[in-house]
Parts: C-alpha cells; sequence; structure tokens
C-alpha cells in the first residue's frame, strides 16, 4: 500500500536516517515523554539565536517549549533559505528562489509541516506524473516524452547504468538498513565507504565505475545533463562522492513535493505557532509573541565577557548577553559580516567554516497568464511545452500549474556553479530575454513572451550578503572538515572559552542544501543548548548527544602516527606512483635493507599525509600497513627513490 507522499507502507520508509549519525530525530521529537527538561532555575532564561532560516526558527521554537526564551537576530527577512516571494497582485502565488522540492524522506522536516497543517503536492520533475511531459534538449537534438521509454535507448542505458553503478558500493543494502533501521548494519556498510571515498569526485566514481566503463563518454556526459530524477548534475561532478551517496541512499532524489503556497509558510508558520505542552510560558505563547511580533536586527559582534556571558551586539549597537548563543547563519558570514571573536572557535573548527565551499544557484520566474504549456499542438498531438532538460544556457526550466483560474508560473531557468555564474552580472530583464532566446530554439513556433504578466523575479544566492552562496558542496577530502562542524554540539572535552557556542543549519549537516540536514542539526543544537544549562534528556527518549558516542560518525585520522608494520617500530618512507594507479613506498627501517611495500588494489587512493620532501611516516588502515599519500605528495618520485634506495 502506498501512501499520499508517495511512501511504501508495506516495508519501513526510507528515511534520511543517517548514514554518517543514524539517528531517529523523528522519534525524538515526536516521542510523548517530549524531548528533556531544563533545570526550574533556567526557566525564562534568555538564549540567542542568530539567523531566522528553518534552523534557527527550528531550534528557537523546541528551545521555548523547554522553558528558555530564545532570542532570535535575522539580519534579512524570516525564512532564510526558504524563500518565496509573491508575484504581484496574484494571491497565494509564488517563486520559490531557494529551497522548492522536498524528499518525503525528510520525516523531521515534514513533522514541522504537519504541525502547521500545510498541503504538500508531488514536485514535478522530468519525467514525473506531474510534471505531464518532458523535453530533453541536447547538442541540438529534441525529445518529447512521457516516460524514459519513450526517450531513445541511449537513456534507459545511462539510467541503468547508474543503477548498476550504485550495486557497485551495495546501495540497496545501505538502503535495506535504513529502512529497517539496523543500526549495526548501516554502520558497517557506510564506515566502510567513507574512507574508500572521502578523496574521490563524483564523476571519479562514474567514470570507475564497471557500469559506466563499458559505454562512451557520451552516455556519461548525456548523464550528467539529464541526471537521476530531478535534473541535470554535472555541477556535482566536482564534489566528493559521499555527498552524493547520501543524496541517493537517503532518498533525497526521489519522491520530493512541494509546499503548496510557498515553503516559507513553513518557517514563517514555526513562527507564529502557538506551541502546545510548555514546560514553563503560558499558553498561546509563540516566538511572535516573545518578540513583540518580530526578531531583533542582525548580529554585528559576538564575544565573550571576562565573567563567561557570550556578547551578542546588533546591527544597532544593542549588546546582549547570554549564557548560550545559536549560530545558524551561513558559515562564511562569521569572518565576512559579524565580528566574530577568534577564541570562540578552535582552529580546526575555523579551518572547516572557511576552507568548506558554498555552491552557486541562479533561477529567474515569470508570471503567465495561464498553464498554457498544457494546450496541444494540432500537428502533433503533443503538449505545446513541457518540462525542460537542456545543455542551453537555461539548463533546467519548471512549469507550475496553480489549479483553475489561477495564473502559471514558470521557472525559466534553474542553475548552478558555472552556469549560475553566466546570469550573476545581469539584471533580470536580460536574464528573462537571455532564457526566452535559449528556450526559442527548442520551441520555434511557440511565443511564451505573450504570455508573460507581471514583473519577473530572480536570484542570484552568491551576490546576496547575508548568503554569499545557495548551499554547500563538499569537495574531496572535505570529511574531516564535516565532520567537525557537525560534532561541534558535544563540547563537554572543549575548553571552557568554546564551549556555549553552538551551530546548525544544513551547511553544517551532512546533507547541505537540503532542510532534512538543516532540521537536524537544530535539534542537535537544542539538545546541545540544553545540556550546557544542566538539562537533561527523558531516559525513555535519549538525544543525539546521549548516544553520540556510540553511533556518531566514523572519524578518519587527521594527523600522521607511528603505527607498526609488521612488528617494526614505523619507518621513514619514500613515496611514488607506480602507473597506473599503483602506489609503491620504499621503507627505510633502522637496522634493516630497504623493503618495497607495493599497495595491493589498483583502484587504492591515498588518505594520509606526507611529510617534507616526500618523506614522512607510514599511514593507512591500521591492518594493512600500506602507504596512502595524495596524490599532489607524489610528485617527486624517481629522484626520492635513488636517494634513498
Amino acid at each position: 500500500m502506498v501512501n499520499e507522499r508517495g511512501r511504501d507502507e508495506r516495508q519501513g520508509p526510507l528515511t534520511i536516517f543517517g548514514p554518517d549519525f543514524p539517528f531517529p530525530f523523528d522519534d525524538w521529537i515526536t516521542h510523548p515523554a517530549g524531548m528533556g527538561s531544563i533545570p526550574a532555575e533556567r526557566h525564562g532564561e534568555e538564549v540567542a539565536v542568530i539567523g531566522a532560516g528553518i534552523s534557527g526558527l527550528v531550534a528557537a521554537y523546541e528551545l521555548m517549549r523547554l522553558g528558555l526564551k530564545p532570542v532570535v537576530y535575522e539580519a534579512s527577512r524570516i525564512g532564510g533559505r526558504l524563500r518565496s516571494q509573491a508575484f504581484e497582485g496574484a494571491e497565494g502565488v509564488v517563486a520559490e528562489l531557494g529551497g522548492m522540492r522536498f524528499p518525503v524522506s525528510g520525516t523531521s522536516f515534514y513533522h514541522y509541516i504537519d504541525m502547521l497543517g500545510l498541503a504538500t503536492r508531488p514536485f514535478p520533475n522530468p519525467l514525473s506524473e506531474e510534471a505531464g511531459s518532458t523535453v530533453i534538449d541536447l547538442e541540438g537534438v529534441t525529445l518529447y516524452a512521457r516516460t524514459l521509454e519513450d526517450l531513445p535507448p541511449l537513456f534507459t542505458e545511462v539510467a541503468d547504468a547508474w543503477a548498476q553503478a550504485l550495486e557497485e558500493v551495495r546501495c540497496t543494502d545501505i538502503q535495506d538498513a535504513i529502512r529497517a533501521r539496523d543500526v549495526p548494519m548501516l554502520k558497517s556498510l557506510w564506515n566502510d565507504l567513507v574512507p574508500r571515498w572521502d578523496d574521490r569526485t563524483f564523476y571519479d566514481f562514474v567514470a570507475s565505475s564497471k557500469a559506466f566503463s563499458s559505454l562512451s563518454f557520451h552516455h556519461r556526459e548525456v548523464f550528467g545533463h539529464v541526471g537521476f530524477g530531478t535534473g541535470g548534475w554535472d555541477s556535482d561532478y566536482p564534489n566528493s562522492m559521499l555527498e552524493i551517496f547520501r543524496v541517493v541512499m537517503t532518498g533525497c532524489d526521489e519522491n520530493q513535493r512541494l509546499v503548496v503556497g510557498g515553503a516559507e509558510q513553513v518557517p514563517r508558520g514555526i513562527w507564529h505557532h502557538r506551541a502546545p505542552r510548555l514546560a514553563y510560558w503560558p499558553a498561546g505563547t509563540s516566538l511572535a509573541s516573545l518578540h513583540s511580533g518580530a526578531p531583533k536586527a542582525g548580529v554585528a559582534k559576538i564575544a565573550r565577557d571576562p565573567d563567561g556571558q557570550l556578547a551578542v551586539t546588533d546591527a544597532w549597537g544593542d549588546v546582549r548577553r547570554y549564557p548560550a548563543v545559536l549560530i545558524t547563519c551561513q558559515s562564511w558570514l562569521l569572518t565576512t559580516q559579524i565580528d566574530t571573536q577568534e577564541s570562540l572557535f578552535s582552529q580546526k573548527i575555523w579551518a572547516a567554516l572557511d576552507r568548506t565551499r558554498y555552491m552557486q544557484s541562479s533561477k529567474t520566474f515569470v508570471l503567465v497568464d495561464r498553464p498554457f504549456w498544457k494546450d496541444k499542438d494540432p500537428r502533433t498531438g503533443r503538449d505545446v511545452m513541457s518540462m525542460t532538460l537542456t545543455d542551453r544556457l537555461t539548463r533546467g526550466t519548471y512549469l507550475f500549474d496553480n489549479g483553475p483560474g489561477q495564473p502559471g508560473v514558470i521557472c525559466l531557468t534553474y542553475s548552478w556553479m558555472s552556469d549560475a555564474l553566466k546570469m550573476l552580472p545581469e539584471p533580470v530583464d536580460r536574464r528573462v530575454r537571455l532564457a526566452l532566446n535559449a528556450l526559442h530554439k527548442i520551441y520555434p513556433d511557440l511565443d511564451i513572451a505573450s504570455h508573460i504578466i507581471s514583473d519577473p523575479i530572480t536570484v542570484s544566492w552568491e551576490a546576496d550578503r547575508n548568503f554569499l552562496g545557495a548551499f554547500k558542496g563538499a569537495l574531496p577530502g572535505h570529511y574531516r572538515y564535516n565532520h567537525r562542524m557537525y560534532a561541534h554540539f558535544m563540547q563537554d572535552r572543549m575548553p571552557a572559552e568554546q564551549r556555549g557556542i553552538f551551530m546548525a543549519g544544513d551547511d553544517v549537516s551532512w546533507t547541505p542544501a537540503w532542510a532534512e540536514g538543516a532540521v537536524q542539526t537544530s535539534l542537535n543544537a537544542v539538545w546541545g543548548v540544553m545540556h550546557h544549562l544542566g538539562g537533561q534528556t527523558h531516559p525513555d527518549n535519549p538525544g543525539p548527544g546521549d548516544v553520540f558516542a556510540d553511533i556518531g560518525p566514523i572519524e578518519l585520522p587527521e594527523l600522521l602516527e607511528e603505527p607498526q608494520l609488521g612488528g617494526w617500530a614505523a619507518s621513514r618512507v619514500c613515496c611514488f606512483r607506480v602507473r597506473p594507479l599503483r602506489w609503491a613506498a620504499l621503507s627505510v627501517v633502522a637496522g634493516a635493507a630497504p623493503v618495497l611495500a607495493r599497495s595491493q588494489s589498483p583502484d587504492r587512493r591515498c588518505d594520509g599525509r606526507s611529510a617534507r620532501d616526500g618523506l614522512g611516516y607510514i599511514l593507512g588502515p591500521a591492518h594493512s600497513g600500506r602507504v596512502l599519500l595524495t596524490e599532489d605528495q607524489n610528485e617527486y618520485v624517481s629522484s626520492m627513490l635513488s636517494r634513498h634506495a
């Protein structure tokens, strides 16, 4: 039996349960025992929440329910990157400038949608029933389809190759473990992938997979243009493959829905929601009522006072002091927009916050008089326009039917990275003309412009000083950075000067760009604040911090160690590359002849670090004794070999 959100109820649903930290956030926030308690003497105490996006407001709402008084700061507008901008004069008809498609696997996020009673419906993704029809335009060839079977065999070959490639890393087994919430099995399977794929890109996975290796380059190219379920993904080809695994294995790329009337209703609804079961505040209290209707202005400075309190200065110079502060804005703002005392974070955390990368994104929307794309071409019997994927400037064009008697909305272009940068310097009218020109080459007999009403709406998130990008995209080698940020809410072992300041948001989660990641990290922070202020969870409902030591994300080594190798003391090594893709090392052991150690696997990559001049200690899995070093540390090959041989 399949329910209205597309879940198969005959088996456990596929949810964003891990895989890095398989904690049941959805169960924790709905448990009848509640999420925990704060000591009564702390009830009513103020804590700061910087940022009124979904992560900030979820955290503020739950902290309010615990009996604290969250003070929310916002530099722009409530909602963050859940931004639904209304077209002038069109009641309830919006352009979704930020998040617009939400997988049903994001069960914690949907908890708040359901709490607010908001309606959702399927998103009109390519080849979906909701889209009706799809046009794929590549290399000047235009194809019309309603299902995958309507397309040439090439596209089925690409789809099959992608499915087969995922099975090479046991995708179905991992999904089965997620459905069963089998933590030991999930941890075993996922923790095996992390060290093997942290340093490798999405494109590397595709190109090196057995499934795609037997196909042409054109198959990989088409896969990049068309993607798997939601549109082209070649802009993600440079990203760490771990990030793509998470998207696919947790169902983020399928069963996506939109929020009718706009996703911004979720954070705004939480802001105004009169919370039940309040620990301290009177019935009917909401975040809005605690703030006299509006959040405080944006933050200009964060520092620690001599007495240990955290001082937050807003844009107008008002200074307030708090025992705990939660930061949910984009992490780069801590070095560009907010004067943040450096000692509040370790240098390791600063490196993670600054070095992780934001991706660019651009969207341009127009309001049209009606969903004219459903008209039939009398010559072909096809829709006159369709959801469109192309290698042209527009990349993805999405069509939104708002129902009988309502104007329609077209997202003329949704693009990322280099395609988004092409639009960056252009004003909105120019963007519309560029998009219409590209679409005219696909639909030469259709006058789209004649249907446009009202003013167009556009966004480039990287141009907004309050964001500097749409969302993060982990590069190869960024797992350790992600781990530092995600685990930051566990503060018992931190020095006192670094405690009490917490982080949340999708950019510190394992799933950047997805609202569920923002919600889950906000719930981590709620536990962190509660624990910091002396609170605790109910024994029947442990929180994320209570089980983190047992099921937390696997840690990869950051520093060179001196392991034992075959009973010998650790030895200095000279590393060099043996083509193709084989790694070797000359081991120089005191009192012994040099020993050549060669890796056994041709696809083995390096996840350690060498010392200067190509010399260092052997580093790798403890059981292997193999030398695993990065490629840029192996330039020195023959000279180093001859020097130490």
